[in-house]
């Protein structure tokens, strides 16, 4: 076992203090950030700049949080790897997170990505499929960008890409598959998010712990403590669509392109009668879903108590996060990945006092 592995726990702190105590192993250091969107930016263009090249460059220059490859950098230093190390790995993270995003768009006929057009309404959609599809390429260089890792480490960092990369459009499938099964139960909900979503949260800190020096074995433990964070991010998503601001428009995109949500799920839970309801709003044509629909989804899975039950969920999440075994032996990995959950969960605090 690592000697990192044996370290004395953590001792109980506030996500607020938790997250200062984290300090060059934060989220919110940027230092190599305008490295990473560099290397993404020269990958993207490849030896000769053409119309995929620009396509992906233009959907990147979107900007996003870019969580993902800021949980890659931080995990690499909070687990004793310089983050410097961590750079073309945290752009590998990165591409493949985005390369999601571009089918994502395709297959929900989202019109609006981060306030712009998506790639798809620019350029139409079989361009759009390349630039995915170039998108989820770049990242198998990405790795190879940093001379000094070891060869069996490069070979971890692929095989992990791979891995959650198909762990991804598994999840994206059974995701796509729920409304058409009338899958709409906690169980068959929570397999596609842990593999659509929890996935790409799992792989940064699986790679930053084989760049740190872990084992695949221990490295893999470590990232799939994350994946119950990818699933906080999605439920907190869920609630943003209804009860915040996406920035696409109207509240109930989610329920407009027939996504089944954990609200969705928790409200039938609570009001099984509404069954056939719900099916006919999700089912219907995404054009022909009037507001006021949407308006009685909102005011429902309110008085259901559904909204409530979700929010719960995500507080037991972060309940779970704070009391994980493994994370207590790594007090700055457990630090980031309480600031995590505090930020996954900051757009909806508004929402907090109504639990």
């Amino acid at each position: 076992m690592s000697p990192q592995l044996v370290l004395l726990r953590h001792p109980a702190l506030s996500p607020a203090a938790e997250a200062d105590a984290a300090g060059e192993h934060s989220l919110r250091s940027d230092e190599l950030l305008r490295e990473v969107e560099l290397l993404m930016a020269r990958l993207a263009g490849g030896d000769r700049l053409e119309r995929t090249g620009v396509m992906v460059q233009e959907h990147l220059s979107t900007g996003g949080k870019r969580i993902r490859a800021r949980l890659a950098l931080s995990a690499a230093a909070a687990l004793g790897a310089p983050r410097a190390r961590a750079v073309g790995w945290a752009a590998a993270c990165e591409l493949l997170h985005n390369a999601t995003l571009i089918h994502d768009d395709i297959q929900d006929g989202d019109l609006i990505r981060r306030g712009q057009p998506t790639t798809w309404v620019r350029h139409g959609v079989p361009q759009a499929i390349n630039a995915g599809d170039l998108l989820l390429m770049l990242p198998f260089l990405a790795v190879t960008c940093d001379l000094a890792l070891e060869p069996a480490v490069q070979a971890g960092l692929s095989r992990g890409l791979a891995e959650h990369a198909a762990r991804t459009v598994r999840g994206q499938s059974e995701e796509m598959d729920l409304l058409g099964g009338a899958h709409l139960d906690r169980v068959p909900y929570l397999r596609a998010v842990r593999g659509k979503t929890g996935g790409l949260f799992a792989l940064p800190v699986e790679g930053a712990a084989l760049i740190a020096g872990f084992d695949e074995a221990e490295a893999r433990l470590l990232g799939e403590t994350f994946t119950e964070l990818g699933v906080l991010f999605q439920l907190q998503d869920d609630v943003l669509d209804l009860y915040g601001d996406k920035g696409r428009g109207l509240p109930g995109s989610d329920l407009k392109e027939g996504k089944v949500s954990a609200l969705v799920v928790a409200h039938l839970e609570r009001a099984p009668e509404d069954r056939a309801w719900l099916l006919n709003l999700l089912r219907a044509p995404r054009d022909l879903t009037p507001q006021r629909e949407i308006e009685e989804a909102i005011r429902r899975f309110r008085a259901s108590g559904a909204l409530h039950d979700v929010l719960d969920e995500i507080h037991a999440i972060t309940e779970r996060v704070r009391l994980d075994p493994h994370l207590a032996e790594l007090p700055a990995l457990h630090s980031l990945a309480l600031e995590l959950a505090t930020a996954a969960t900051a757009p909806i605090r508004h929402l907090w006092g109504q639990r």
